[in-house]
């Protein structure tokens, strides 16, 4: 499916891999070619997506950037990007397909579902394409990183924040990949719930994440923030030791109810007093190469509460920024190297009904095909407890899926 989808300067699909959660309602979804499309920068580009939602109730896909914080929160962003995503694109596709594990829904316009299914099945495999060399660098030295880590330490003794979320870019120039091949090979080291593969012309996302930003039902918002890792082991005994030792720690749960109250404080501006509410705390869950703890808070929306407003309220998420968000924002672009870009932003749909349901874009490599760039972020949330060389440690961690990947694409 995904060899047929690539003929389309534009897809996105989304898979939970199969995870099984009451709060995941489809298996997978594919939106491919766009119908009508919004692009826009930061300015008024919400303004615009609120239009284009009003204007026609029909499926959109699509991405919000990171630097969608500049118009929210009057922040501005002066770091390289050489992967180059609008900071906000949604179209409305030409074709839709989802699954619900049992049956396969297939949708268009001014196409015969049959003959698109059997297109499909007659795609096969594409061209190999040769991948070249991989020459994976870090934005950052590990010197450098501790004493950023040390300034941001000074800023939360300073009263700046008590929190923030500190990103690093790995990225490689010259590269030559098969964005679909390398996205199967991540899927098979990382399946994660939140996982998806996104087009757009000649720029590629990548995506095996586990995390939630937010999900609308009806009247209905759910968040799921992550803070809190712990790696894994192939020995079940040494595994369930990470595992009981990351749900009591400290530390992570100190970071994880800070965002949790972070993204309280977001919700109850948009949500009925006294309807939001945690529903679960610290609650440890594992995935392929990590032990993640993830809390869920929830809240019923204010009447006539429109798609800007409520993401005007939440972005970006709490576990890519921290606390207070504003001066988070400031020391992020203060020392960050690059531009997040469509990295720690999200990718989702929104329903003709208007419901929605958005990922936060970690463990994600994305790639620009025009320029032969290849870049991958990872972070993780500083406090004022924070050790560094377990913070770098820790990105290090959750790279390894990406870096096996990109280097198993080269033998």
């Amino acid at each position: 499916m995904l060899n047929w989808a690539d003929r389309f300067n534009t897809f996105c699909f989304l898979d939970n891999h199969q995870y099984k959660s009451r709060l995941h309602t489809v298996e997978c979804v594919l939106a491919a070619g766009a119908a009508n499309f919004l692009m826009a920068d930061t300015g008024n580009a919400l303004e615009k997506l609120q239009e284009f939602i009003s204007a026609d109730r029909r499926w959109l896909f699509g991405h919000l950037g990171y630097d969608l914080k500049n118009e929210i929160e009057n922040v501005h962003s002066s770091n390289l990007d050489k992967v180059q995503f609008p900071d906000l694109y949604f179209f409305q596709p030409e074709i839709l397909i989802k699954f619900d594990g049992k049956q396969m829904f297939i949708k268009s316009s001014n196409r015969d579902a049959g003959e698109i299914y059997d297109e499909i099945l007659r795609a096969g495999d594409p061209s190999p394409v040769i991948p070249g060399p991989i020459n994976i660098q870090s934005r950052i030295g590990k010197q450098e990183y501790i004493s950023i880590i040390q300034k941001l330490k000074r800023n939360i003794l300073r009263g700046d924040c008590y929190e923030i979320n500190f990103c690093q870019e790995f990225f490689a120039e010259d590269v030559i990949i098969d964005p679909v091949d390398v996205y199967k090979k991540l899927s098979a080291v990382s399946p994660n719930p939140f996982s998806g593969f996104y087009k757009l012309a000649n720029k590629y996302l990548l995506c095996a994440s586990p995390e939630r930003f937010l999900k609308k039902k009806g009247n209905k918002l759910i968040s799921q923030p992550i803070k809190g890792t712990s790696k894994r082991d192939r020995d079940k005994v040494e595994d369930d030791e990470f595992k009981e030792e990351l749900r009591q720690s400290a530390k992570d749960r100190s970071e994880n109810v800070m965002v949790v109250d972070l993204i309280r404080n977001d919700l109850s501006k948009i949500c009925l007093e006294g309807t939001v509410k945690v529903d679960e705390l610290y609650g440890v869950y594992s995935f392929p190469q990590v032990h993640q703890m993830i809390s869920t808070i929830s809240g019923e929306l204010k009447p006539d509460i429109s798609f800007k407003e409520i993401i005007k309220a939440t972005f970006p998420m709490g576990s890519m920024t921290g606390a207070p968000k504003k001066r988070v924002l400031e020391l992020i672009e203060q020392y960050e190297k690059t531009k997040r870009g469509i990295f720690s932003g999200a990718i989702g749909y929104i329903t003709p009904e208007g419901d929605f349901d958005f990922n936060v874009v970690i463990r994600s490599i994305m790639y620009n095909a025009n320029n032969s760039y290849l870049s991958f972020q990872t972070g993780s949330g500083i406090t004022f407890y924070s050790e560094a060389d377990k913070e770098w440690e820790e990105c290090l961690l959750k790279a390894e899926a990406i870096r096996e990947v990109l280097v198993r694409n080269q033998v």
